[in-house]
C-alpha cells in the first residue's frame, strides 16, 4: 500500500531543518510516499521550502491562511507569484475562512480568500480550503469562485448533507479527512465518509495536529496517517488495500501528480 498525505505542517512539527528531513524519510519508510507541505504564511513557506529542497517526496502549496489576515504583507501577491514558479509547487493555500478564532474581521478574511481563489485560477492550480465555523460563507464563495482545477476542503468538519451539496455542485472538489475522523464522537464525519463517493475522498495528517486515536498523546506526524486510511476502510466495509489505492489516486489527480512516479 502507498499513501499521500495531502496536508502536513512539517515546519510546525520541528523547526530544525535536519529533523524536518528526518520526518519526511520516516514517512517514506511507512509508505507515505508523497507529502503536501503546508505553511500559514509566506515567510515560513520560503524557509520550509529551502529546508526540504532535497526531499523528493514533498510537494508544496503556497498561500496565506486566514490566521494571517491582519498581516499578510503588502507584497503578498508578488511573493505568491515568485513561489509558484518554484519546482514542486502545485497548489494555492491553505486559504479560506476561520470564524472560530476570529482572525481580523470577516470582510477582510473574505477579501483575502477570494483574492487567492482568483490567483489559483490565473495560475491554473487547485486550491486548499480552510473552513472552521464558516461553512455557509465558504459554500457561497466557492459557488462562483472555485478555480477550474478545483480543490480540496481540508480537515473536513461539516456533515454529510453539506458534503452532498458541495460535491453535487463541484465535480472537481475533494474532501479531506484527518486523524479526528478516528475519534468515537466524530459521528457526523463517520456518516459523511460512509456516503461520499470514494473517488472524492483524500486524507491528510494535519500534522502536528489531529493525531489519530491510535496515537493519542503524541505529537502528530505523517507516519501516523495510514491509520486514518484503515479507519476509512473499516467505516465503509471495504478492502483496505483498495481504499488506500483509491486515496492515492485521488490525491494524485487533485494535485496533478503522476500516480506511478
Amino acid at each position: 500500500m502507498r499513501y499521500f498525505d495531502t496536508h502536513a505542517h512539517i515546519g510546525l512539527i520541528h523547526e530544525d531543518p535536519i529533523e524536518q528531513l528526518i520526518i519526511t524519510q520516516e514517512a517514506k519508510q511507512a509508505k507515505v510516499l508523497n507529502i503536501m507541505s503546508i505553511t500559514n504564511n509566506l515567510r515560513d513557506f520560503f524557509e520550509v521550502y529551502q529546508n526540504l529542497s532535497t526531499a523528493s517526496n514533498v510537494i508544496f502549496s503556497i498561500g496565506v491562511s486566514p490566521s494571517e489576515v491582519q498581516h499578510p504583507g503588502s507584497d503578498w501577491q508578488q511573493k505568491i507569484n515568485d513561489g509558484v514558479q518554484k519546482n514542486r509547487v502545485v497548489a494555492i493555500g491553505e486559504t479560506g475562512l476561520d470564524y472560530f478564532r476570529k482572525f481580523g474581521d470577516k470582510s477582510s478574511q473574505v477579501e483575502l480568500f477570494i483574492a487567492q481563489l482568483e490567483l489559483a485560477e490565473s495560475y491554473n492550480l487547485p486550491v486548499i480550503v480552510h473552513n472552521r465555523k464558516a461553512g455557509h460563507d465558504v459554500k457561497e464563495i466557492l459557488k462562483s469562485k472555485l478555480p477550474p482545477r478545483g480543490g480540496v476542503l481540508h480537515c473536513y468538519s461539516e456533515d454529510w448533507e453539506y458534503a452532498a451539496d458541495m460535491l453535487e455542485n463541484h465535480h472537481n472538489l475533494y474532501l479531506s479527512f484527518a486523524g479526528n475522523l478516528t475519534y468515537k464522537n466524530a459521528r457526523n464525519l463517520h456518516e459523511a465518509v460512509r456516503n461520499i463517493p470514494m473517488e472524492r475522498i483524500v486524507i491528510e495528517s494535519e500534522s502536528p495536529f489531529m493525531v489519530p486515536a491510535d496515537f493519542r498523546g503524541k505529537r502528530n506526524k505523517p507516519v501516523y496517517m495510514p491509520s486514518t486510511a484503515a479507519f476509512i476502510a473499516e467505516l465503509r466495509e471495504e478492502n483496505e488495500e483498495d481504499v488506500a489505492e483509491a486515496l492515492w489516486n485521488n490525491a494524485c489527480t487533485l494535485f496533478g501528480i503522476d500516480p506511478e512516479v
